[in-house]
């Protein structure tokens, strides 16, 4: 007999999207960098090629040592490309995440040492400075991130103070939102202050008796209707999954090689349910529904919710089976192309 773990999960309200959810400010963005660096410190999954060896024998010249190239032969060191995203209003001394990624034969960089190395931007201009241990991803040794991996050095002119206005982009062209928005923003204030552009962009005038930044928080958290396809973020490195708390499931049942699930409403009514509860010495097989309730049920663990299931419940009763991310990133997918979800996926990592 399969037993089950069975967890109680209650929601005080519904989360609503808001205008930041689906839209940015013109002007107000990350700016990317990027830099070439060397790796040292592997134990043996380094590389041998020869722009690795030249740039080894550069870095030995800046310090007064000079040998030749040839006579460098070593496992132990791998050249890689450092990106990183310099967030909007960055300030000298913040720090930053970088991604290292080899660009030679290495086969791992877990835990090498970064050398210290200029990030630039577009424009040739070093931003940052990155130095640190690496954390190879799980799945590919050959890339890997530094969290808080890079110092930046000179910040990037933009003043919001002097603006009396704001243009909004939609993350994808929508005549409907935009004119949405239009309307949200307009009720707010209780005056024409919006108006779309066209059916990405809307321009936003800023009444003259609020700052700039409180007019900025005003409008970016207007509440939207809730109808906007959700978004699930994957962080293979953290190895988290992260997801709104509405984000619901329709009744699907998917079966994999070492778990099902069964994503349904079942048949006991309220005292039954209280009466299941209270007998604590019951054991629960898997023929048996808790609750007039939705339920996931994932073999031998089940989740009961006051409503339809959602992606949290689910990513939680995962998470109690113990399985790994990989099977939980699987499943959601399947999910996914079942239609039993509508959202967008972001992979990072």
């Amino acid at each position: 007999m399969k037993y089950f773990l069975l967890v109680l999960i209650f929601f005080s309200s519904l989360y609503s999207q808001t205008i930041k959810d689906i839209s940015n400010i013109i002007g107000i963005r990350d700016n990317q960098l990027i830099g070439y660096g060397l790796v040292v410190g592997l134990a043996g999954t380094g590389d041998k090629s020869k722009f690795t060896m030249q740039s080894l024998q550069n870095l030995l010249r800046n310090s007064y040592i000079k040998i030749p190239a040839g006579s460098i032969n070593s496992k132990n060191i791998a050249a890689v490309m450092v990106t990183g995203k310099l967030p909007p209003f960055s300030r000298q001394g913040d720090k930053i995440k970088v991604k290292v990624s080899t660009i030679g034969d290495s086969k791992s960089i877990d835990h090498g040492e970064l050398l210290i190395t200029q990030l630039k931007g577009v424009d040739g201009k070093v931003y940052a400075l990155s130095q640190g241990t690496i954390v190879a991803n799980e799945n590919n040794k050959t890339t890997g991130f530094i969290y808080d991996g890079a110092t930046v050095e000179n910040e990037i002119d933009f003043s919001l103070q002097n603006e009396d206005s704001i243009a909004l982009s939609l993350y994808k062209s929508s005549a409907k939102n935009a004119d949405l928005i239009e309307t949200k923003i307009n009720k707010k204030f209780g005056r024409k202050l919006a108006y779309a552009v066209d059916t990405r962009t809307i321009k936003v005038n800023k009444p003259d008796e609020i700052s700039i930044i409180k007019f900025i928080s005003m409008v970016q958290t207007i509440p939207l209707s809730s109808n906007f396809k959700k978004k699930i973020i994957i962080d293979m490195n953290r190895q988290s999954v992260i997801a709104g708390a509405d984000i619901p499931i329709s009744p699907v049942t998917i079966a994999r090689d070492s778990f099902t699930i069964r994503i349904k409403k079942s048949a006991l009514n309220d005292a039954e349910w209280v009466d299941r509860k209270l007998n604590k010495g019951v054991d629960i097989g898997d023929d048996v529904k808790i609750a007039n309730k939705p339920a996931i049920n994932i073999n031998n663990a089940m989740i009961n919710t006051k409503r339809t299931p959602t992606i949290s419940d689910l990513v939680r009763a995962m998470k109690v089976m113990k399985l790994p991310m990989s099977e939980i990133i699987d499943t959601l997918k399947m999910i996914k192309e079942m239609g039993a979800i509508d959202v967008e996926f972001e992979i990072r990592g």
